[in-house]
């Protein structure tokens, strides 16, 4: 097998054919039941892998638990992650748990990827077109339930949305040939798209506003104030590359700022695979929403859109 190197993404390669990845994350809760915890802490840790075009193989808990919370509770978290773990065929090996204030729970995740398919944050072109597999939303709706004024409705959507593995998107970005991809997690999607263009200083991407897939009544929250402070921070982050075209109003601003727990995919596509990743995210029941499109601007532009939704 030979000598195992590490290149700059972190891939431990061991043959021209088998590379590892490692990736580690935890998070508080977001949600109360304590198995939608676990399984959504686990989701998003194995997206990670996901992320880059990689198989989940095996995985350690990471747990922090307040010494006075009732140990069944805990009980219920792991098999959350259990679950999920379960569903991406990856096996759960051990792990190690500490006291602490405020209760946590992820995996510290080990995957096998081949060298040559990985999916990386960058490698975007100019005319790629951007996709993205889940609706965004998940901080604000979190943060409109822990005040009491979200429907039950919307909530179970985003446990939906961020229980469900990343495992059929990276599937689909790597039957497209995608040239690049990235999972949208606590930075917001302006944040992921800013990581996606930092390689090339005159790439940027043109965002559809209209197109963007929402978790339900996302911007009336937003225009109810019920932003997460997050969103701000990550709106500042990007305050150099985020640009608003005439006509598009604020709230899509800390829409695409807002921080996301367990997201979807965002994927560049060259546009003669656009077709072909529509299709094949159809196959795994997801979403494949058209968002947007690179371009040579530098910046991450919201505007409307001009042409046709080819979104599934």
């Amino acid at each position: 097998m030979g000598t195992a190197t590490l290149d700059d993404a972190g891939v431990v390669r061991l043959s021209d054919e088998l590379a590892l990845v490692y990736t580690a994350d935890f998070i508080t809760p977001i949600v109360d039941d304590p198995f939608a915890f676990g399984r959504i802490a686990a989701a998003n840790a194995l997206s990670d892998v996901y992320a880059m075009g990689g198989t989940p193989l095996c995985a350690l808990n990471l747990v922090a638990w307040p010494a006075d919370l009732d140990p069944d509770i805990l009980a219920e978290v792991l098999r959350g992650g259990q679950d999920a773990a379960r569903e991406a065929d990856c096996l759960i090996v051990g792990g190690h748990t500490i006291h602490d204030d405020d209760p946590k729970y992820g995996l510290s995740v080990t995957g096998t990827v081949r060298p040559d398919r990985i999916l990386r944050n960058v490698g975007a072109r100019p005319g790629d077109v951007l996709f993205l597999t889940k609706p965004l939303g998940t901080g604000v709706l979190a943060t409109a339930g822990k005040a009491g004024v979200a429907p039950a409705a919307a909530l179970d959507a985003m446990i939906a949305s961020m229980s469900r593995l990343n495992r059929g998107a990276a599937a689909a970005a790597l039957a497209a040939n995608a040239h690049a991809g990235t999972d949208v997690t606590g930075f917001g999607l302006a944040g992921h798209l800013r990581e996606m263009l930092l390689a090339d200083r005159e790439l940027g991407v043109e965002l559809h506003v209209d197109r963007l897939p929402l978790l339900p009544g996302v911007l009336e929250h937003i225009a109810g104030g019920m932003v997460p402070a997050g969103a701000y921070r990550n709106r500042q982050s990007v305050s150099g590359k985020l640009e608003l075209a005439p006509g598009v109003d604020d709230v899509y601003a800390l829409l695409v700022c807002d921080p996301q727990t367990s997201g979807g995919l965002a994927v560049a596509v060259a546009p003669a695979q656009a077709e072909g990743f529509v299709q094949r995210a159809r196959a795994h029941d997801l979403i494949a929403g058209n968002v947007g499109v690179f371009d040579r601007s530098g910046r991450i532009r919201l505007c409307r859109s001009s042409g046709p939704d080819t979104s599934s």
